[in-house]
């Protein structure tokens, strides 16, 4: 099921000529960019519960409009910066953006409220030649948007995790449901 959203984010970005509308945040000094169809709202981050045996970045569950979701942080994923506790989190004031698939919900923690950008397809360099650590798959990189005096990495969402961390994540929402 999975695949047909990335498949249908595949062919959305394969369009030439076309326009493009994206979710763009910071992570630590960068701008990052996620196409609007994976994202299903963003909200105040509202109090996150840890949860056991869960991967450091994720911080555990929070109640969103009804929903028992995971809450990532992707600084912490991505390493761009060292871990902070759930607690730092709760102390924070950050938006969460909602993501959905046909598999799972996730939230995604941003310290910034995410703009939204419209571009051109033709504005993406997806052929990127980056250093990258062999033993972290960056799949999840789609290329660069190239804006005036801006570059924006722009990433598939629903490929930051893999299916086993996607499995965890789903295991810890469900316990608390």
């Amino acid at each position: 099921m999975q695949d047909k959203k990335e498949s249908k984010l595949k062919q959305e970005m394969e369009h030439t000529g076309e326009s493009l509308q994206l979710i763009v945040f910071k992570l630590g000094e960068e701008d990052y960019g996620i196409h609007i169809s994976q994202i299903k709202e963003v909200v105040l981050t509202p109090n996150i519960t840890k949860m056991p045996q869960t991967p450091p970045y994720v911080k555990g569950v929070a109640n969103i409009r009804g929903n028992i979701i995971g809450i990532m942080d992707l600084e912490e994923k991505f390493g761009i910066r060292p871990g902070i506790t759930t607690d730092e989190v709760n102390q924070r004031s950050n938006y969460t953006l909602v993501i959905e698939s046909d598999t799972f919900k996730m939230g995604a923690l941003v310290t910034e409220v995410p703009n939204t950008l419209t571009i051109d397809a033709s504005a993406i360099e997806e052929e990127v030649d980056l250093v990258h650590d062999k033993n972290v798959d960056t799949g999840y990189i789609k290329g660069i948007v190239k804006l005036e005096g801006q570059l924006v990495i722009l990433i598939d969402i629903f490929r930051v995790l893999t299916e086993d961390e996607a499995e965890k994540i789903e295991l810890a929402q469900n316990e608390t449901s």
